[in-house]
């Protein structure tokens, strides 16, 4: 149970740090903890990250810094892939679906680590600089319901948040700061999750209560931590451990596979 506590913690406190990064590594924590298939481990993992998010999205709504109309907008779109996912996640069998796991979480590392995530001069969703909010038309309803759909399906399908490709996507197609994405991408996290922790349970998934409480309870009490700390740690240095994390964690699954 310490080491399940300890996994919480750690994935919380990441998520907080980058509004990113808790669902990819829940999953592959209650895997190696618990003995779980990737299917086992997804709900519990989603259900940690989504209440998680939850805290994180009420901190951003006292600052302030919430877009909360385009976290709405993403998580509409998404709902029809979420439900997607979780359908393909019974058809899939549990080895193809750690490889193709593991191979997601091999991209995502390579290209935080160097760098080719980063901010776009001219990007096609613009903020309006004096009120904040987006200036909304047909290419931003677009590229944002785009985003949706694959937040969606991997969430359904992987049981992570979709922070991991939220957050990137976010830098690069909007002028939004840091602050806001982390606390956007909290709300996405949070409302996505929602919806598929209850196809989850609608299929028939029993969450195991002693596992669960233990892990989202760590997880939650991390994220506060997380965002607390966020104002004192690069952002830069956590992409960097992060990426190195889930590039180890993406090795060690592929060996366990083989």
């Amino acid at each position: 149970m310490w080491l399940l506590i300890l996994e919480g913690l750690a994935i919380g406190c990441l998520l907080g740090l980058t509004g990113a990064g808790g669902g990819i590594l829940a999953v592959p924590a209650l895997m190696a903890s618990q003995g779980w298939s990737v299917a086992q481990a997804a709900p519990v993992g989603l259900l940690a990250i989504t209440f998680s998010a939850f805290v994180g999205t009420i901190q951003g709504f006292l600052q302030k810094i919430v877009r909360y109309r385009a976290a709405l907008w993403i998580a509409v779109i998404s709902v029809p892939f979420a439900h997607f996912g979780v359908s393909l996640s019974h058809i899939i069998s549990p080895i193809w679906l750690t490889l193709g796991f593991s191979g997601v979480m091999l991209i995502v590392a390579y290209r935080i680590f160097f760098n080719h995530v980063h901010d776009v001069a001219n990007p096609p969703c613009k903020v309006n600089q004096n009120t904040g909010r987006f200036m909304w038309n047909l290419k931003t309803a677009s590229i944002l319901g785009a985003l949706g759909m694959v937040a969606g399906l991997l969430t359904g399908l992987l049981g992570v948040g979709g922070g991991f490709a939220i957050v990137p996507a976010l830098r690069k197609v909007t002028n939004l700061d840091m602050r806001s994405i982390v606390a956007t991408s909290l709300m996405i996290i949070f409302l996505i999750g929602g919806v598929s922790i209850a196809m989850h349970m609608l299929e028939g998934y029993q969450y195991p209560i002693s596992v669960t409480i233990g892990f989202v309870m760590a997880c939650v009490i991390g994220m506060v931590l997380g965002r607390s700390l966020s104002c004192f740690i690069s952002v830069y240095a956590v992409q960097r451990i992060f990426a190195m994390t889930v590039m180890s964690v993406a090795f060690y699954l592929v060996l366990s596979v083989w």
